[in-house]
């Protein structure tokens, strides 16, 4: 790699390409477009890099940069529950140590920047900034360097493209964004000259569930992170790099089972109008269903997706006539809404009143209301195992419309997770098949239909190291995403957390194991803003 210009050596750069894979990778490596990112998988050795269940960001990243699974670090959605209420996941929902804290209590400095969950951020010795979830001008470590990165960034830095001076969803907002993801690691390494960087790129994933199949889009993302990667090798000049993802990412060819609907038809669900069910998400719909076309140019698959997306949001249909009316819309397009439509739009899961039911898709698990642990318990304890073994019965047995099965798993919750924090899982957990099936929480008016996304998550992403410190002939088969921060952790020849559930890679000599203390986490804050709210519904995770 070149020789510094302007800051002192990093021994280890993780950049984190979110949704990374090789079928993303590949063609754009042939293509030529990405040669920084192509030398490293080949000057290194790489290989894929299995996700946890679920495989979605906001679990994923902090499994990853603990090296816990969701039962001990807590967070296994978007979405953190409290008896029937909800709020966005935020750090403090994070209740193991990231691998920064650790090697800050070895003497070694950290530049992070833009990993997820990580909002509000903690002390520890060297600088952070937040990635998704947090809210724009997030609390930042340390106090007040966010005004600094603002500077040195050109007089702006921001999280979510749609809040920059470009059209949200625009080749132009990816492109800056991403730009300032870089330069703002840059000047943080140039002022706190770290031992370990974490530089994360969001953009490689929510372009797939912005502009899903945008070829170009993609490829715009995509260049403008190598350019950010080409001038973060330059200028920091890190010994070693290690590239890795949170997941994977493909089309979705299969069918959407709308899981609430049908536990429905099985007794488990009751339903409620009056947006008082599901949680109450209510503007990105309304984008959705304008975006790209006049009101007589839509047929009836977008307003069926619009509506069901109203439907996830608690809207009634009286608040969807008001919409429709506020942007001049009510007569053009209400009067072409069937009215089962309309009749699904108004219906709810009524939490409180059901048996079993889906809170989030995202957490790919059915939820028993079980009593004494819900607010209004319906199901007895002593019933407990015998209703989850029902469920996983009648669950198991759902094929699809073409007679294939809906699941490549239906198991309780134990069989994925282990921890303090079992307890915060769905006690059912439901894998769709190959995630060429999609979990839809809506109630509709039929059992299946049609993604809402065409490409989504998949279980497999990439791994790839580079540098000294690392065994390029060492095969790299098996990786799990759990074995990242030991890893980390092992190439500073630090003693790896002995509650971590994954192992060194084989690129490095392990470090022995420690007991560590308890992690000492503040009290769990909520996230009250709602333009966090707003993106991840933007994003189709809400």
């Amino acid at each position: 790699m070149a020789g510094s210009t302007d800051d002192k050596d990093l021994r280890l750069l993780v950049v984190g390409l979110d949704a990374g894979c090789r079928p993303v990778l590949e063609p754009l490596f042939e293509s030529g477009e990405l040669p920084t990112l192509r030398g490293l998988f080949e000057r290194g050795t790489a290989g894929p890099l299995e996700s946890q269940i679920p495989p979605w960001t906001a679990s994923a990243w902090p499994s990853l940069y603990t090296g816990k699974n969701p039962g001990k670090h807590g967070v296994y959605d978007f979405l953190s529950f409290d008896g029937y209420d909800w709020s966005v996941v935020n750090g403090t929902h994070v209740r193991e140590r990231p691998v920064w804290e650790l090697l800050s209590d070895h003497g070694l400095s950290s530049v992070v920047v833009n990993v997820p969950v990580t909002h509000p951020a903690r002390a520890f010795d060297g600088a952070l900034i937040p990635g998704l979830t947090a809210p724009e001008d997030p609390d930042c470590h340390p106090d007040g360097i966010l005004e600094d990165v603002k500077l040195a960034c050109g007089g702006d830095y921001w999280l979510y493209p749609r809040s920059g001076p470009a059209p949200a969803r625009s080749i132009e907002g990816y492109e800056r964004t991403i730009e300032l993801r870089g330069k703002a690691f840059r000047y943080l390494c140039r002022r706190i000259a770290p031992d370990f960087g974490f530089l994360q790129f969001q953009q490689t994933d929510s372009v797939f569930h912005e502009r899903p199949g945008d070829k170009k889009a993609i490829e715009a993302v995509y260049r403008e992170v190598d350019r950010q990667l080409a001038e973060t090798l330059e200028r920091t000049d890190p010994d070693n790099v290690l590239v890795v993802s949170d997941h994977g990412m493909g089309k979705v060819s299969g069918d959407a089972f709308r899981i609430n609907e049908f536990l429905r038809d099985e007794g488990y669900v009751h339903s409620r109008s009056g947006g008082e069910g599901m949680p109450n998400w209510s503007k990105s719909w309304e984008n959705d269903l304008l975006e790209g076309a006049e009101a007589g140019d839509h047929e009836s698959r977008p307003l069926e997706r619009a509506m069901n997306l109203a439907a996830t949001a608690g809207l009634t249909t009286q608040r969807v006539a008001s919409a429709l009316d506020r942007v001049g819309l009510k007569e053009a397009i209400g009067t072409r809404v069937p009215n089962d439509m309309i009749r699904a739009a108004s219906e709810q899961v009524d939490f409180p009143a059901s048996r079993a039911y889906v809170r989030s898709k995202s957490e790919l698990g059915v939820r028993i209301n079980l009593a004494g642990r819900e607010p209004n318990g319906q199901v007895p304890e002593s019933e407990y195992e015998t209703v989850r073994e029902e469920l996983i019965e009648t669950l198991s047995a759902v094929r699809t419309p073409d007679g294939e099965p809906m699941f490549d798993a239906v198991e309780p919750r134990e069989r994925y997770f282990e921890g303090d924090h079992v307890d915060d899982a769905p006690d059912i957990v439901t894998v769709p098949a190959g995630f060429d099936n999609a979990l839809d929480a809506d109630l509709g008016k039929a059992r299946f239909g049609e993604p809402m996304e065409s490409w989504n998550h998949k279980r497999t992403g990439v791994v790839a190291a580079a540098g000294p410190a690392f065994d390029a002939s060492a095969a790299l088969e098996d990786a799990s995403i759990f074995d990242v921060a030991p890893t980390i952790c092992s190439l500073f020849d630090v003693p790896v957390d002995a509650a971590m559930d994954g192992d060194p890679l084989p690129v490095v000599d392990g470090s022995a194991e420690r007991a560590y203390p308890a992690y000492d986490r503040e009290t769990i804050t909520a996230t009250d803003d709602g333009t966090v709210e707003d993106r991840l519904s933007d994003l189709g995770y809400l």
